[in-house]
């Protein structure tokens, strides 16, 4: 019997972890805490909701079809900003505007691969990265993260074969928050050059890198494009996770095919988002570097609350972007502890099971926490709660 595509794949992990809270009453001095989804809860700053309620009543063409690649403005004054973030060159002619960076991840795997191709994937990898691939007849090759949840480029050699179409990095990390160092980037990009397949480095949290200057030196070489595509999302930066705007940097080649994916299954981004994420970038520089500072902040009372567990097996594995990855200390899995959380401590996240393939056991010790929307208070509540299990 032939499955439908769909079929090929699990369900989407933070939906199924919603269905936990269904017939669970917190406490009113206990209240939920919801760390499974790496999303910003608050609405985009005032400004900015103006200039989009301007565009949608003083813009006609806000509300038609725009060009298939996103709109000219945007592309332009992205490729500006990647050149100067990153000390390299890239042109509007390299820039596409997505719906979302998941989009974005979509197209290219379309440009690059055929039924029963491969794309290595390090573990824990983002979800939404492999169930694409699955429904896409793509397979992917788990490359385990070593110490310090970093990837190795001599182990991903070995995994290449003559199906390989690609290697992809996110950075910083969904789901360990996990910084790739800037060498470490560029010993991936030199491999795939070398074995003629593409580089895709997923950078959604960028704006959050801790690090100042630029990641990596990947856009320094003139000839990036042969190699990298480099995926990114405006989401995360200005709040505009309903409005879905991402972006696909690549060669004007590849673009062009990325055009006949876009066409078919959007035909164009959101206009609106789109002025809106314009806008951001021409307004509110100071803004988003207040963003940063915070979301920094948070990740500093992440290392200050981790002694409150640590005593009690707890490893801290991974910190940075919006995400803590975490080691727990219980003999069950975390795939029965994370709804039993909810239950008992008021807590949503997700399990490491969900990030790593089904014949992999260390995802079965691991928890992650999107810690992005909980202030210093609040994760100093979230740490009291796990400190407060009973040992088991």
């Amino acid at each position: 019997m032939i499955r439908p595509r769909t079929a090929t794949t699990f369900s989407p992990p933070v939906m199924e972890a919603r269905r936990w809270l269904e017939g669970v009453t917190q406490p009113d001095d206990r209240p939920l805490i919801n760390v499974s989804q790496a999303a910003p809860v608050d609405p985009p700053p005032q400004g900015l909701r103006q200039a989009m309620a301007d565009a949608a009543l003083n813009r006609d063409d806000a509300h038609l079809y725009g060009p298939v690649l996103g709109l000219p403005e945007l592309r332009s004054a992205l490729a500006a900003q990647i050149s100067t973030h990153y000390a390299g060159a890239v042109t509007p002619a390299q820039v596409a505007i997505t719906s979302g960076c998941n989009q974005a991840f979509a197209a290219a795997i379309a440009t690059l691969c055929a039924e029963g191709d491969e794309v290595i994937l390090p573990t824990p990898w983002y979800f939404n990265h492999k169930m694409w691939l699955d429904m896409s007849g793509v397979h992917s090759i788990a490359l385990p993260a070593g110490p310090n949840m970093l990837p190795d480029p001599d182990h991903a050699a070995s995994l290449i074969t003559p199906r390989t179409r690609a290697i992809t990095l996110v950075t910083p990390n969904n789901p360990t928050g996990v910084e790739y160092p800037a060498d470490l980037v560029q010993a991936f990009a030199d491999l795939a050059r070398t074995r003629g397949i593409a580089l895709i480095v997923d950078e959604t949290y960028r704006d959050f890198d801790s690090r100042s200057g630029p990641p990596h030196p990947l856009f320094a070489d003139l000839d990036w494009d042969d190699t990298l595509i480099h995926l990114y999302s405006f989401s995360k930066a200005y709040r505009l996770t309903g409005h879905r705007v991402g972006a696909i940097c690549a060669s004007t080649a590849r673009l062009h095919e990325v055009e006949k994916f876009l066409d078919t299954v959007a035909i164009c981004p959101g206009q609106l988002g789109q002025h809106a994420a314009l806008w951001g970038m021409q307004n509110l520089r100071d803004w988003l570097a207040a963003e940063r500072a915070e979301i920094l902040a948070r990740r500093a009372a992440i290392t200050d609350n981790m002694p409150k567990l640590t005593a009690q097996g707890w490893e801290l594995l991974g910190l940075g972007g919006y995400f803590a990855y975490m080691h727990h200390p219980f003999a069950q899995s975390s795939a029965t502890l994370a709804p039993a959380l909810v239950r008992d401590a008021g807590i949503l996240c997700l399990p490491g099971t969900m990030f790593c393939p089904e014949t992999d056991n260390t995802g079965t010790r691991q928890l992650r926490i999107a810690f992005a929307n909980l202030d210093a208070a609040g994760i100093s509540t979230l740490f009291d709660r796990l400190a407060a299990l009973p040992p088991g």
